[in-house]
């Protein structure tokens, strides 16, 4: 048997337990450990989720890897097109070269201007294929559809809910597009617009810029040939991987394109993202330092109050050891009920804000209309198992305190 567990349990169950001298600051640590633990968990949760969020909203607009000529254009506009040849067969439609590539498509962009009878607004045209991945989309999707570009000249196209309330426009109306040509003396390209869906990411820098629609108006604007695109984007399977797949994908197109992650292109955006595992480690740093505190308190209370039982355990016979374990077990009984507590109200504040969305954020700052949840079971046991451990180590060196009490001293002490 193990006496010192049986003698835990005895002390833990006991009314005298409950009402004693300690009960306060016991509830005092537990509860430290269940507001930690939730102040650990949201953090955790909604600082993955922004980075997710944020993430696949930048891959959305870009796809993870962008495949581009060499050239010293720094505008959003494709100006020199990429040939589909026997040079590019190597990687596309399919990029089979390199393992991990989930997806690639061509596109191509074209700066314009909106006119309406009494506003315009500058914004990017992206030209899309049939080979094109809606996926992202269909989740900014508010209000009708994505295009289908099942005629040649369709002129269907996908607006954000940003430029539509600025322009005034709603679902099935129709609208002109100005387009500027090289020779700018000349009169611009005019083309009319159908708008059969309205999207909103919430990420505002690219909302104001693009709107979606068909590839073939800019191959024809730009005088290019039915096999030339502006460049591709490249969907990989894992984000985490992203540097080395770049590096690969660079080693398998012709030396005459340039390769660029989001990353890359997006540096000040996706490090301002990792700023947030500094954050998060830093909560729990902190939570587990206060919890344990708490704990540390509430054992030497406990220590305190047992003198008595510590003496007369010594003169039985017992080890320190033992009775420190006896000590621990009781710490470990309440490092688990303020985790349980901890669990239940951190998952049910999560679980509100995934399904039902309570707290919104400014989309200016954050990128994102509400705050995001990520769960995952991984994270949540490794938090718990953690939580529990790191207590417990802190508390070995306070329960040192019961090898320096002596039995006769302690079996008087009042």
């Amino acid at each position: 048997m193990n006496y010192e567990y049986f003698i835990a349990k005895r002390i833990i169950g006991s009314k005298a337990y409950k009402s004693s001298i300690s009960a306060p600051i016991i509830k005092i640590g537990i509860m430290a450990i269940a507001i930690g633990m939730v102040v650990m968990m949201i953090s955790i949760a909604t600082g993955i989720g922004l980075q997710e969020k944020i993430r696949d909203k930048v891959v959305a607009f870009n796809g993870h890897v962008s495949i581009t000529n060499y050239d010293s254009n720094a505008s959003q506009e494709s100006i020199v097109p990429i040939a589909l040849d026997e040079k590019t067969e190597s990687f596309y439609p399919v990029f089979s070269a390199v393992d991990g590539v989930k997806h690639i498509q061509a596109v191509a962009t074209k700066f314009g201007v909106i006119r309406t009878e009494t506003d315009f607004e500058g914004a990017v045209l992206k030209g899309v294929g049939s080979d094109y991945n809606w996926r992202y989309f269909d989740e900014f999707l508010v209000e009708g559809r994505v295009p289908s570009f099942e005629t040649k000249w369709s002129e269907e196209v996908l607006i954000s809910k940003y430029l539509a309330d600025r322009l005034g426009f709603a679902l099935g109306e129709k609208f002109q597009m100005y387009f500027l040509k090289d020779d700018t003396e000349k009169p611009p390209n005019i083309i009319s617009f159908e708008i059969v869906g309205i999207y909103s990411s919430g990420f505002q820098d690219f909302d104001a810029t693009y709107l979606v629609g068909n590839l073939r108006h800019i191959q024809r604007m730009n005088r290019w040939k039915e096999n030339e695109v502006g460049n591709f984007e490249v969907f990989i399977d894992d984000y985490d991987d992203i540097e080395r797949m770049g590096i690969e994908i660079f080693q398998n197109t012709p030396s005459t394109l340039d390769v660029n992650t989001i990353d890359q292109k997006f540096a000040s955006i996706i490090e301002w993202v990792k700023i947030f595992d500094k954050n998060i480690y830093g909560i729990i740093g902190i939570m587990i330092l206060v919890a344990g505190i708490n704990m540390i308190t509430a054992l030497l209370v406990l220590i305190l109050e047992r003198t008595q039982m510590i003496g007369i355990l010594k003169a039985l016979g017992s080890s320190n050891w033992s009775i420190r374990k006896l000590f621990l077990y009781n710490a470990s009984y309440l490092i688990l009920l303020g985790l349980f507590w901890g669990n239940v109200l951190g998952l049910g504040l999560l679980l509100v804000q995934k399904y039902f969305k309570p707290i919104a954020m400014n989309p200016d700052t954050y990128y994102v209309t509400e705050a995001p949840v990520y769960l995952n079971w991984t994270y949540v046991v490794g938090l718990n198992v953690g939580t529990l451990l790191l207590c417990l180590l802190m508390l070995l060196v306070p329960s040192y305190i019961i090898t320096k009490i002596s039995p006769v001293k302690a079996i008087r002490f009042e």
